[in-house]
C-alpha cells in the first residue's frame, strides 16, 4: 500500500524546489500557471487529496478557463494523491495518459561519495542557465523563464556544471536542499559527450555537497521510459517510491 504522508511530503518538496509564478486552490486542487515557462509542472492542476472528487466536471471547466487565460493547454498531473474518480472521469472522457514519471528516493548517507570530485556549485544563475541550455539543447528563448524561475526558489539550490577545456559546459544538474532533504533536478549531459562519466560525476557531486550541508535523504523525478536515466540513478543508489502521469483531454496536445 502506498504511503500517502511519504507521498505529500515529496510533493510539497517539488513544488518548492520547482515554484510556479501563480499558485491557486479550488479544493485541495493546485492549480500552477507560469506564463515564462512551458514546464508541465509549472503548468498543470495538481490534486493532493484522494478524498476530494466533488463536482469534478465543473471544477475541470474552472480550471480550463484559467489555464486558457494564461495560454495553457489544460493538464492534469496524477500522482497517489489524485482520486481515483477523477481519473475514472478522464477514462470516460477519452483523456490520453502520458509523461509517466517515476520519483525516486535514497538514504545519502548510504551512498559512496567519499571517491567524489569536489566541484563548487557556481554561484551565477545566469551563467548556469545558459550552460543549460547548451548542454540540454534547448531554444535559448526560454532563458527569461528559466532564470526567473530558478531565481524564485526558496531553499538552498546548488547549480553544478561539468566543463570541459576547449568545448565548454558538458553536464549540468541543479540541487536543492531543503532542510535535511535533497532534490536533483534537471540533469542533462551534452549529446557529444554522453557515456564518459560526466553524469554520474555531476550527480554525486551535487549529492555530496548536499551531504556536506545536512542533507539526509536525496530524491528526484525521472520519466519511466529514460532507461539511461534510471539505471544511471539505480546504480547511484536511488530507488522508486512512486509514480505520476499526466492526463490532457484528447483535442489538445502537450507542451515541453
Amino acid at each position: 500500500m502506498q504511503d500517502l504522508a511519504s507521498v505529500r511530503r515529496l510533493e510539497a518538496l517539488g513544488f518548492r524546489a520547482w515554484p510556479a509564478a501563480s499558485i491557486q486552490y479550488d479544493g485541495s486542487w493546485q492549480v500552477r500557471l507560469t506564463a515564462g515557462h512551458p514546464s508541465k509542472r509549472l503548468n498543470s492542476v495538481n490534486p493532493l487529496d484522494p478524498s476530494d472528487h466533488r463536482d469534478i466536471e465543473k471544477r475541470v471547466e474552472r480550471t480550463a478557463q484559467r489555464f486558457r487565460a494564461y495560454g495553457r493547454p489544460l493538464v492534469f498531473r496524477q500522482s497517489p494523491l489524485a482520486p481515483p474518480q477523477l481519473d475514472a472521469y478522464f477514462d470516460a472522457h477519452g483523456w490520453r495518459r502520458f509523461d509517466e514519471t517515476r520519483v525516486m528516493t535514497a538514504e545519502i548517507g548510504h551512498l559512496d561519495l567519499d571517491a567524489v570530485l569536489d566541484h563548487l556549485p557556481i554561484r551565477e544563475i545566469g551563467r548556469y542557465v545558459d550552460a543549460s541550455i547548451q548542454v540540454h539543447g534547448r531554444d535559448r528563448a526560454l532563458k527569461p523563464g528559466l532564470t526567473e524561475v530558478l531565481s524564485s526558489i526558496r531553499p538552498e539550490a546548488g547549480f553544478f556544471v561539468i566543463e570541459e577545456a576547449g568545448s565548454g559546459p558538458v553536464a549540468t544538474v541543479l540541487c536543492v536542499h531543503d532542510n535535511d532533504m535533497a532534490g536533483i533536478f534537471e540533469l542533462a549531459t551534452r549529446s557529444d559527450s554522453r557515456r564518459k562519466g560526466h553524469a554520474r560525476e555531476v550527480v554525486t557531486t551535487a549529492l555530496r555537497w548536499a551531504r556536506m550541508r545536512g542533507a539526509e535523504k536525496a530524491w528526484l523525478q525521472v520519466e519511466a521510459d529514460n532507461v539511461a536515466a534510471v539505471s544511471l540513478y539505480e546504480s547511484v543508489g536511488f530507488r522508486e517510491t512512486y509514480r505520476y502521469d499526466y492526463r490532457q483531454a484528447p483535442e489538445t496536445a502537450d507542451g515541453d
